[in-house]
């Protein structure tokens, strides 16, 4: 009798700093033959290193998580491993998230709230190279590109680079100058350097408002 052989599920990285939430992701994954969750990570830092110790298929990782986010990680795993498809799976319906994710290297964004209905077919979009956004939001990202386009905006530029960013969520989070250069692997001082740049650049003067401006970044949770 000739069998086919059947192809091994494809391997996911699954990043979520809730465990309850990277539960219930996994049992979705799990339950399809073609998808296999082969590591957990609990923040954007350990998704990156398992994503370079484990070498999986495909990387699913939350936008808002702690030491470095979905976005981070996203830009961090892009540079060290192009060929890795990454999905981000969020809670924000939100436009500049989206080009964000997309300018992190993303090709599919996916809602908590209809994970359930989306991200299977998300995923399998995702492991055969192709973009996935979630229903419903097509229509309206693309007028909203094609307004911006016709009042000569482009896309939004980003406020701050991308260190003063991840220097700007450790600070949030509460981490001191020295804690923040151990993680970071560069002096305290380049530390304090970053902090008071982040502090003119947005007009601001101490933590609780750069804590504030985190939270509607949406780089740590309020």
């Amino acid at each position: 009798m000739n069998r086919d052989t059947v192809p091994a599920p494809a391997r996911v990285l699954l990043a979520d700093d809730h465990t309850l939430v990277r539960r219930g992701v996994r049992l979705i994954l799990d339950s399809e033959p073609d998808l296999a969750v082969v590591a957990e990570a609990g923040d954007g830092a350990e998704a990156v290193e398992l994503a370079r110790a484990e070498e999986p298929d495909l990387a699913v990782l939350d936008i808002a998580m702690p030491r470095m986010t979905g976005l981070q990680a996203a830009r961090e795993l892009s540079r060290r491993l192009p060929d890795l498809p990454i999905l981000m799976l969020t809670m924000y319906d939100n436009e500049q998230y989206f080009f964000e994710a997309l300018k992190a290297g993303a090709c599919g964004y996916v809602l908590k709230s209809v994970a359930d209905r989306d991200l299977v077919e998300a995923c399998r979009a995702a492991v055969r190279g192709e973009p996935f956004v979630y229903p419903g939001a097509e229509r309206a990202l693309v007028r909203s590109y094609l307004e911006r386009l016709q009042r000569g905006d482009g896309l939004p530029e980003r406020a701050i680079t991308e260190r003063e960013e991840e220097i700007l969520k450790l600070v949030a989070e509460g981490h001191t100058s020295k804690e923040i250069a151990e993680l970071l692997f560069i002096s305290a001082k380049t530390v304090e350097r970053h902090r008071a740049n982040l502090l003119q650049k947005l007009g601001m003067r101490d933590r609780l408002e750069l804590t504030r401006y985190a939270i509607r970044a949406g780089l740590i949770d309020p």
